[in-house]
Order: structure tokens, then sequence, then C-alpha cells
């Protein structure tokens, strides 16, 4: 897979990943801006300004326009905001992909915050953080990122928090974007069918002569635990959803490949350990699965599953006793195997498609600043031992690591507290 990387005379980066073959194309924005780049009286900004570059811009000034335009070029299209980066993306027929460039780019570059629709759409605002609400089996996993890191921005809520949408003003949101929206932060993806030469000359277009700007950095994320943490919501509910997550390290860590493929053994698919013994032993999930989620400065292995109220104790010790076992015992050779073949047929199937290519890149890119080339990735991931799993294992599965997040008909928690001992 060839691809071709530019950095533009301001700072802007530029990545093309042509693939003649394919019958679709994507444009994908990322902005180096993020709950991580606020600060506690504007929690919530990153994601709301997310919203706001769909409700008009100086050359499509009324609200709808954009989405009218995007739905008559049967595109798919959307936006999102995590901790560290916001995204921007439309994929569509290759052919027509000149004028979703325009459309995206537009996004990016003319946004008016009109104050009338910034009213209206904390409204909007406000019911998705209702929505997030009534989604335990999501919430649960904020609750898990508050435990984790308190109060400072990697432990705060993306959607931020309903009081302080409801004061934010114009002067924020022009603000924010000054500072951070500017070249220097900003990555441009483009992937799928497309003429190359053309596409370049397109992104210079729009991009080359915008201003640079001053780089406004993150905040640096703390860290501090000296025993188990546990934080439990209640809620009326016919399921408790919990996820029991392991502070581990940043996405520079070596040990990055090896995490990955310890996710995978212990809550992958449907042939991992935890699937196997919490859903088809035990009976007591429809959902398990472990994931690592590693940022700049920090980083956590979690495990998550929706269980049967009376069996939430079980199934917690049950994931402990997991994690003992695969800090002791080397992963058996033909485990290990099937581990690394779910992770790259994964991955291959993903990059498929123009839009999942143009994340794997830019994703990387926006981070990190360079790119893993995915046969890159395939052979970090063949090379993984199982003693290095061992090691990362008995690395992060430790008492002061691990955080526990519940939501359900709880109001006494003492036995959640007894079960977190490894």
């Amino acid at each position: 897979m060839e691809f071709k990387k530019l950095t533009l005379k301001n700072g802007l980066r530029a990545i093309l990943i042509p693939r003649p073959k394919s019958v679709a194309a994507t444009v994908l924005i990322l902005v180096e801006a993020g709950a991580e780049y606020e600060t506690k009286n504007i929690n919530g900004l990153s994601h709301f300004l997310e919203h706001m570059t769909f409700k008009g811009t100086s050359k499509r000034p009324e609200p709808g326009q954009i989405a009218e335009e995007l739905a008559a070029l049967g595109a798919q299209s959307n936006a999102f905001t995590s901790y560290e980066y916001t995204g921007y993306w439309a994929k569509v027929e290759y052919r027509k992909l000149p004028k979703i460039m325009e459309i995206v780019s537009d996004l990016y570059l003319n946004p008016l915050f009109n104050p009338t629709e910034i009213d209206k759409e904390r409204g909007v605002i406000i019911e998705e953080i209702n929505m997030y609400e009534d989604m335990p089996m999501r919430k649960v996993h904020d609750l898990l990122t508050s435990l984790l890191y308190g109060d400072q921005p990697a432990g705060w809520d993306v959607a931020g928090h309903k009081e302080i949408i409801k004061k934010l003003s114009r002067d924020d949101f022009v603000t924010y974007r000054s500072k951070h929206y500017v070249p220097q932060k900003t990555l441009v993806v483009v992937a799928g069918n497309f003429d190359p030469k053309r596409t370049e000359a397109q992104v210079r277009g729009y991009f080359e002569n915008v201003k640079k700007g001053t780089r406004t950095p993150r905040f640096r994320t703390k860290e501090r635990q000296a025993r188990p943490e546990l934080m439990v919501k209640f809620k009326e509910s016919d399921q408790s959803h919990l996820v029991l997550g392991v502070r581990a390290f940043d996405l520079f860590d070596k040990r990055r490949y090896a995490i990955q493929v310890l996710a995978d053994v212990i809550g992958g698919g449907m042939s991992s350990r935890l699937f196997k013994r919490i859903r088809e032993q035990m009976g007591a999930a429809y959902y398990v699965s472990a994931s690592p989620d590693l940022y700049l400065d920090h980083g956590y292995l979690a495990v998550s599953a929706g269980v049967d109220h009376l069996k939430a104790s079980a199934v917690i010790e049950a994931i402990i006793e997991e994690f003992r076992r695969i800090s002791k015992e080397l992963v058996p050779a033909k485990e290990l195997q099937k581990s690394k073949d779910h992770l790259i047929g994964n991955l291959m199937l993903e990059l498929e498609t123009s839009d999942e290519l143009a994340s794997y890149y830019g994703s990387q890119e926006i981070l990190a600043r360079k790119t893993l080339h995915p046969q890159g990735l395939v052979d970090k991931i063949q090379n993984i031992k199982a003693e290095e799993v061992r090691a990362v294992a008995r690395a992060i599965f430790k008492d002061k690591n691990l955080n526990l997040a519940v939501i359900g008909p709880y109001k006494h928690t003492g036995s959640f507290k007894k079960i977190l001992r490894l």
C-alpha cells in the first residue's frame, strides 16, 4: 500500500493514499483539538465546535445547506471528537471526490458560529448528553476514565456537562478555534480512487495559504494510584454494566504491540478466554471484550461486560483470575498464533474501505507524527513472543493499577471492594 505524505509551507500535513481499483474515495481532516486541550470552564467545547461547523459557513450560511449538498452527492459523512483530536470526513463515489473535498474543506476553513444557531445547538448537545446517560453500556466507560484520571482533562467527559454547555458563548468558539485550528495542528487525508496530481493540487489550493498560527499544546496527564479504586453509579436496569481497567502506558511504548496481542487473547472475540468463560461457560453476559486504549502520555487496558446482576461479582472474579493466569503462564503457541491471526485479519478487512484506510493512516500521523505501513504492523504483531505477552501482563496486572466502574442497581458496594485483588 503506497502513500505520499506532504507538508505545506505553513506546516499543514497531508497524506494521499491512492487505490485505483476502489469505487469510493474519502476525505478526512483531523485537528489536534479535543477534551485534553480544554480548561474546566470550557469542557465540552471541542465537541460543541465540531457540531457547529455543520451549522453554516461563509460559503454555505444556511443551516442544513451542507447536509443537503452531501446527501445530493450520495455521500456518507460525519464528524467526531475524542480526547486528543477532532475529525471531519466524507466518503463518496470516487468521481465526486473533488466536490466533497471542497465541502469538507469549507467546514474546516469557514465556520460562521452564528449565535442563533449556537443557542439552538445547545439543546442538541444536551440531548446527546442525556442520551449517553441512558446508554449504560457506553456511559460506564466515561466512569472509568473519570476514575482513572479524576479532575483533569483526561478524566472529563468529551461531551462536557450541561451546566457548561449552557454558558458557552460565540467568543469561546472563536478563541478556541484560533488556538487549535491552525495548519501546524491539522492533517488532511485522502484515500481511495483519485488522481494523485489533481488531488494534491486541490489540497494545496485550499490549504497552502492558510495563515500559520501558534501551536497551543495539550494539558499533560498526571497519574496517581496506590490501591484498587472503585466507582459505582446507581441505576435501575435489567443488566449491570462494568469495566475493569488497569493502568498501562502510552502509545510510544515499545510494548504497544504486545498489549494488543494480550488484549486479544483475553477478550478479543468469540474464541477469547473471557468470552468462552463468562458467556459460554457461566452464561452470565451477552457481551464481553477487552481492548487497550493508548494515548500520548497515558494509557490503559479495559475489560467490559454487560452481566446478570446476581453474577456481577462472579464475573469480576473470573476476569481477575484470567489476569492472574496470563501473568503466570505463557500463552500456548497455538492460542498465541490464533490471536495474532485474529488481529491481522480484522485489520486487513477494515482496510478494504477508503474511510478506514484514511483513519488508519490519519490516526497514527495526527498523534505520533509518523505512520507505520500495514505490512509493518502485521510484522510487529507476528513477531510478538509469548514471553513478551506475559511480561506486559506482569507489568500492568497489579493491585495498584486496578480500577472498576459499574452501573447498576447497587446501593452497597462492599462485595466489589473485597474482590479487587490480584
